[in-house]
């Protein structure tokens, strides 16, 4: 059964920090493309960040610069660095994979940005 779950979220100031973190079960991480995706209230989800198996990294135009997407496939994980962060940045985020021609999400983690 293909998991994924996203942790790290919460409530912080602008210009504050925070690391989102996908733990994954049930693929072959070391073998699969990831992605960071958002959904802001009213909003359609966005694709934030993904990074491919060999590592490199693609970014929203919105977050260049400001977030860092990273994987560690001794722990089958992918972390989203957000740093800068701004009120528009408020939005549920979630953690994607494709395995065997079926995409797959996590439950979604709250980050909020607001003073």
């Amino acid at each position: 059964q293909v998991q994924l779950v996203e942790s790290g979220g919460g409530l912080v100031q602008p210009g504050g920090s925070l690391r989102l973190s996908c733990a994954t079960s049930g693929i072959t991480f070391s073998i699969v493309a990831m992605g960071w995706y958002r959904q802001a209230p009213g909003k359609q989800r966005e694709l934030v960040a993904r990074i491919l198996s060999r590592g490199s990294t693609n970014y929203a135009d919105s977050i260049k610069g400001r977030f860092t997407i990273s994987r560690d496939n001794a722990k089958n994980t992918v972390y989203l660095q957000m740093n800068s962060l701004k009120p528009e940045d408020t939005a549920v985020y979630y953690c994607n994979t494709n395995w065997f021609s079926n995409d797959y999400w996590g439950q979604g983690t709250q980050v909020t940005v607001s003073s």
